[in-house]
C-alpha cells in the first residue's frame, strides 16, 4: 500500500535473456581439441620421418637418439605453439590469424632445431628433419582446418557460438545484426541491445532483438552474465571516457570488449593501431591499387589463364560442341561488360539460353529475383536450356572467360562484372571500377545469385578496399568447394 496521495510507480524492469549456453565451456574443449590435434600431427610427422629415414636399419643400436627426438618433438612442438599464441581464443575459428602463427610456430622449431644441431654439434639427419617438421606443419594446418569446418557446420545450427550484447543507436545495431547474421561462421549471437532512450526501437524489432536498456544499464546488466562480450559501435555517448570506464567494469567480469571503428569493411594490413598522445588512434592506409603487387597479379593472372586454356582446350572443345548440337546458335554467348576505369568490353561465356532470349527478356521480367540494382536473375528460368541448367549450376559456363583474362579484360579475381549501360555508374558502384572485375571474387564465394544488389556491392568495395594476393588464393580456394556445393547458381 503506497504512501496516501502517493501513486506508486511501476518498477522497470529488464527483460529477462535466456541465453543458449556460454561459450566459455565449448572454448575450453575446443582449446584442449586442437592441442591433441597438434600433438599427434607433430607425433605422425616424427613417426613417419623416423620410418622413411631409417627403413632400412630400423634396429640399429644407434638410432636411440632418433627416437628420443621423436618422443620429444611433440612437447616441442606445443611449447612453440604456445609461444606464438596460437592457443589464444581470439584467433581460433575464424580468420587467416590462427594459420599464420601455426607457421610462426613452425618456424620457430625449424630454427631451435637448427641452433641446437649447430651449438651440441649433433649431427641430425638432414632427411629426418626434412620429412618430419614440414608434414607436421601440414598436418597441423590440415587438422585445425578440419576444426574449424566442423564448428562453422555446428554455428550454422546454433552451436558453438558467444552471446554479444550491442551498444549502440538502432539502426546502425540493425545493420551489424544482419549482417552476423548472414555471417553465422563467425559465431557471435545478438541477444540484445542498449540503446541511448532505453525503449525499443523500430529498427531492432524488425530483426527480433530486445532492447534491455540504455546505455548506463550495460555495466549493470553485464555481471548478471547476460552475454560473453559486449559490441560498442561508433556514437557520440561512448566516448574515451565511457569506454573507459566499461572496460574495467567488463574486465571484472571476464566479459570481452568489441569496439566497432565507423569505417567498415577496412580489415587487414591497411588498418594500425599507433598510440598518439596516449590515445589509440586507427591509422587506415589507402588501398594499394597500383605497384608491384599489381604488375605481380596481373602476370599470375596471364600465366594462370594461359595454362588453365591450354589444360582445358579439350573440354572447352567437347563443351562448344555440345551446346551447338543441342541448341540452335552460337556455342558462346557476347555480352557488353564494364570494366577498369569503366572501359567497356565483350565478356565471353558458352551460351546456356536459347537464342531468342534476350527477346524474350520481357516476358520474365517479373521473375526477376533482384527488384533493384543492375542485376538481373530469374530462378528456373524457362529460357534456360536443358544443357545450359547443368553448365550454371557446374559454374562450366563461365571457361570462357579465361580468354578476357589472358586478353588483360579481367583478372581471377575481382568484383562482379558489371553490365555495360548508357549511365556511368556513380557513388560506391563506381569505386569497384578501380580494379579489373574477376572470373570469381567475394561475391561468389558469399552467396552468388542469392546476393541483393546493395550486398553485391558491399562485397565488391570490400574487396576493392583490401585486395591482396593471399586474400585471391584464400578465394581461389574457397570457390572450388562454392563451385562443387553447386548454391546460388541458376
Amino acid at each position: 500500500m503506497g504512501v496516501a496521495g502517493v501513486i506508486p510507480q511501476p518498477v522497470a524492469t529488464t527483460p529477462k535473456v535466456v541465453l543458449n549456453g556460454s561459450r566459455r565451456k565449448w572454448e575450453r574443449s575446443y582449446i584442449a581439441a586442437t592441442i591433441a590435434i597438434d600433438a599427434g600431427a607433430a607425433l605422425v610427422a616424427a613417426v613417419t620421418a623416423y620410418v622413411v629415414r631409417f627403413s632400412d636399419h630400423l634396429e640399429s643400436n644407434h638410432l636411440w637418439g632418433y627416437i628420443a627426438l621423436s618422443a620429444t618433438l611433440p612437447i616441442l612442438w606445443l611449447a612453440a605453439m604456445w609461444i606464438a599464441r596460437a592457443y589464444e581464443p581470439r584467433f581460433l575459428t575464424v580468420g587467416y590469424e590462427e594459420f599464420r602463427r601455426v607457421l610462426i610456430a613452425a618456424a620457430v622449431v625449424i630454427a631451435t632445431v637448427g641452433t641446437l644441431s649447430w651449438a651440441t654439434k649433433a649431427e641430425v639427419a638432414r632427411g629426418y628433419v626434412i620429412i618430419a617438421l614440414p608434414l607436421a606443419t601440414v598436418l597441423t594446418l590440415l587438422g585445425r582446418y578440419s576444426a574449424r569446418k566442423f564448428v562453422h557446420r555446428r554455428r550454422r545450427t546454433g552451436d558453438f557460438m558467444s552471446d554479444v550484447l550491442l551498444v549502440g543507436h538502432g539502426r546502425p545495431a540493425a545493420d551489424l545484426v544482419r549482417q552476423m547474421r548472414r555471417d553465422a561462421h563467425h559465431g557471435m549471437r545478438i541477444v540484445g541491445a542498449c540503446v541511448p532512450s532505453g525503449s525499443q526501437s523500430e529498427e531492432l524489432t524488425d530483426v527480433g532483438v530486445p532492447v534491455l536498456g540504455s546505455f548506463e544499464d550495460v555495466e549493470r546488466l553485464v555481471p548478471g552474465n547476460v552475454a560473453d562480450a559486449v559490441a560498442v559501435l561508433a556514437c557520440p555517448e561512448m566516448d574515451g571516457a565511457a569506454l573507459r570506464r566499461l572496460s574495467w567494469n567488463l574486465a571484472r567480469s571476464g566479459t570481452d570488449l568489441l569496439v566497432a571503428p565507423a569505417l567498415m569493411d577496412v580489415t587487414g594490413p591497411r588498418i594500425a593501431i599507433r598510440p598518439v598522445c596516449g590515445l589509440p588512434l586507427l591509422h587506415v592506409d589507402e588501398p594499394v591499387l597500383s605497384g608491384g603487387r599489381r604488375v605481380a597479379k596481373a602476370c599470375m593472372d596471364r600465366v594462370v589463364s594461359a595454362v588453365g586454356l591450354f589444360i582445358l582446350l579439350p573440354l572447352l572443345v567437347a563443351i562448344g560442341l555440345a551446346v551447338r548440337i543441342t541448341s540452335p546458335g552460337p556455342a558462346l554467348f557476347r555480352q557488353a561488360r564494364v570494366g577498369l576505369q569503366g572501359r567497356k568490353f565483350t565478356v565471353l561465356k558458352f551460351r546456356t539460353m536459347t537464342r531468342d532470349a534476350e527477346s524474350l527478356r520481357a516476358s520474365v521480367s517479373h521473375l526477376n529475383v533482384h527488384s533493384t540494382g543492375h542485376l538481373f536473375k530469374v530462378e528456373n528460368d524457362p529460357r534456360v536450356t536443358r544443357l545450359g541448367r547443368w553448365l550454371r549450376r557446374t559454374s562450366l559456363d563461365e571457361l570462357p572467360q579465361l580468354l578476357n583474362v589472358l586478353l588483360g579484360q579481367m583478372s581471377l579475381v575481382g568484383p562482379r562484372p558489371l553490365p555495360a549501360t548508357d549511365t556511368p555508374y556513380e557513388g560506391e558502384a563506381r569505386r569497384r571500377l578501380f580494379v579489373k572485375p574477376g572470373l570469381t571474387g567475394l561475391w561468389q564465394i558469399s552467396g552468388r545469385a542469392d546476393l541483393d544488389w546493395d550486398e553485391a556491392v558491399r562485397l565488391d568495395l570490400r574487396y576493392v578496399e583490401n585486395w591482396s594476393l593471399a586474400l585471391d588464393a584464400l578465394i581461389i580456394w574457397k570457390t572450388l568447394f562454392v563451385v562443387l556445393k553447386r548454391s546460388g547458381a541458376y
